[in-house]
């Protein structure tokens, strides 16, 4: 082992050199485009953003930034998370200003963040609130740190004459501010966007401490700036605060519980669990979301699930107190399980090898899911247990779906692709329509909404009539002693299936629409949906107009004999 961590070291030490080298040339090139680059542009009006002087110039930026942070970028790929040791506490600031925070963050930044516009404290009742919606709607399913530390952490920062506050806990006290405000917006120009921005300039300042390699503050303070890069993917891509928090956990030993001759208190030993689970359920939905690899497979972890958190009342100083509720956590870590376990296989494992009985393996992961949702507590915050059933709904879309290793889907599981996007589009519609943000949805469910559109037009592409005729499709023979397949979902929708198929198409443009307001890219998304399902589009409008066109011949009056 410790051959390993200076084999491993000693790579870190060459890569860091070829960084510096990269960034010198880098640097030198931004300053070359600065001192070549078009003159000043003329004294006009200042408000004519199209002139083309500007334009150049900004050109000229975009593409210095761009190269500056390329090289950044491509020695982070080259080195990989493999090659970064993150235990390694002695990986501090040095002359070359290289961190692993910065490291981190130069591979997570899309654009960079503005500086902060002040240095005050935000009023402690908004800090309480954002505080108070986080612990409400995105802690109960990502507990990696306690709500109490949560809200004794804010008393301290508002006190008076505050006690000595780590960088680690300002960078929780200002990523929470700011994950509690993006949550909340509906629009990449409301306040909650933007204040959400500038809470996220406050912590920056703290990256290189909160995120020193080696304490379990470093993965709490990962999965923080992942849940913030989910809901603002201008500014941050998720996939790689992810991939260092799946490392980090790795190299810690979290991915194991200790060994059995280990003492570990309960408590410690749960928390230990949750955190790690934290990172798997992102990891896991991340890389669905995205369709790449996990950052690891179920082989490699041998950790069992937390216990489920004891029912507290939601801090609120005075007022009712509030019914005891499940812990969504739990609920959510065995759905991430039973997602990876055919994601792997379906979609990780070698394409060139079709699934041996591919249908008898699916109709059983249907069935694990289906078991699960059974399971699920009936004290559920309302607001949570709806995003679960769309979780599950999209999970038997994606675990249908035709793949490498399972290419032909059978009518049946066209019919239930069908009845599940349906439903799961109606649902996410309502979602998007809320006048209050709720729960934990993200730049991700966008992505899933076109997923899910995709879906529904490649089956009706594929089996338009029998799919619109309604007629009952019979599921197909399993193999002896293997799962049925499931029976028919409930159609708890109005009309028959052409307006059914209609209002599911129209409502997956108009959700991407509204979530194009938050998130910019989604607007390309839309483009390309409306793109794709035209020619399913035209054909189902065909019908409905030749269905409702009523032979005027048969409404005549006669002639009187």
């Amino acid at each position: 082992m410790t051959s390993l961590l200076v084999a491993r070291k000693g790579a870190l030490e060459l890569r860091i050199e070829k960084l510096e080298r990269r960034l010198s040339y880098a640097r030198s090139m931004n300053a070359s485009v600065a001192l070549h680059g078009p003159d000043e542009p003329p004294v006009g009006d200042p408000s004519r953003k199209d002139s083309l002087a500007l334009i150049r110039a900004a050109i000229h930026r975009k593409a210095a930034r761009t190269q500056e942070n390329a090289d950044i970028n491509t020695l982070v790929s080259d080195f990989g998370y493999l090659a970064v040791n993150t235990t390694t506490r002695d990986f501090e600031p040095s002359e070359s200003n290289m961190t692993f925070a910065r490291i981190v963050l130069a591979a997570s930044t899309n654009d960079p963040v503005p500086e902060a516009r002040t240095t005050n404290l935000p009023a402690e009742p908004t800090a309480r609130a954002l505080v108070q919606f986080y612990e409400s709607n995105i802690l109960p399913l990502y507990p990696a740190f306690s709500g109490t530390s949560l809200h004794a952490l804010v008393s301290d920062v508002y006190q008076e004459h505050p006690r000595p506050i780590r960088s680690s806990e300002y960078w929780l006290f200002w990523m929470v501010l700011a994950i509690g405000s993006a949550a909340q917006s509906r629009s990449r120009r409301d306040e909650h966007y933007l204040n959400a921005v500038e809470f996220v300039a406050r912590a920056l300042p703290h990256a290189d401490r909160a995120l020193k390699p080696g304490y379990v503050t470093q993965v709490q303070s990962l999965l923080l700036l992942t849940q913030y890069a989910m809901l603002d993917p201008a500014h941050f891509d998720s996939w790689h605060p992810i991939g260092f928090a799946c490392r980090a956990v790795v190299d810690q030993g979290l991915h194991q519980d200790p060994p059995h001759g280990q003492q570990m208190d309960p408590d410690s030993l749960d928390a230990r669990r949750r955190a790690f689970y934290c990172v798997y359920a992102l990891d896991r939905a991340i890389s669905m979301a995205h369709a790449r690899g996990f950052s690891f497979y179920d082989d490699a972890i041998s950790v069992a699930l937390p216990s489920p958190l004891q029912a507290s009342t939601p801090f609120s100083g005075a007022g009712p107190v509030a019914k005891p509720t499940a812990d969504a956590s739990v609920c959510l870590f065995r759905l991430r399980q039973l997602q990876s376990a055919w994601y792997q296989t379906l979609y990780q494992g070698n394409p060139t090898e079709p699934l041996p009985d591919a249908a008898s393996f699916i109709w059983q992961k249907y069935f694990e899911m289906w078991e699960w949702s059974e399971r699920l507590p009936a004290s559920l915050p309302a607001a949570i247990r709806k995003m679960l059933d769309l979780e599950l709904r999209y999970s038997y879309v994606f675990c249908i779906a035709s793949s490498a290793r399972r290419a032909q889907v059978p009518a049946y599981g066209r019919f239930l692709i069908f009845e599940h996007v349906i439903a799961y589009i109606d649902g996410i519609y309502d979602v998007a329509n809320l006048a209050v943000n709720a729960a934990f949805y993200t730049y991700h469910d966008a992505l899933r909404v076109f997923f899910m559109g995709s879906q529904f037009s490649a089956v009706l592409r594929d089996a338009r009539d029998l799919l619109l005729t309604g007629a009952p499709i019979p599921p197909p023979l399993s193999s002896p002693g293997a799962v049925q397949p499931p029976p028919p979902p409930v159609n708890r929708g109005t009309g028959d299936n052409l307006d059914r198929s209609l209002r599911c198409l129209e409502r997956v443009k108009l959700t991407l629409k509204l979530y194009g307001e938050r998130w910019e890219d989604v607007l390309s998304l839309m483009e390309s949906f409306e793109a794709t399902s035209a020619d399913v589009w035209n054909d189902l409008t065909t019908r409905q107009a030749t269905r409702m066109a009523v032979p005027t011949e048969q409404w005549q009056p006669l002639p009187v004999a």
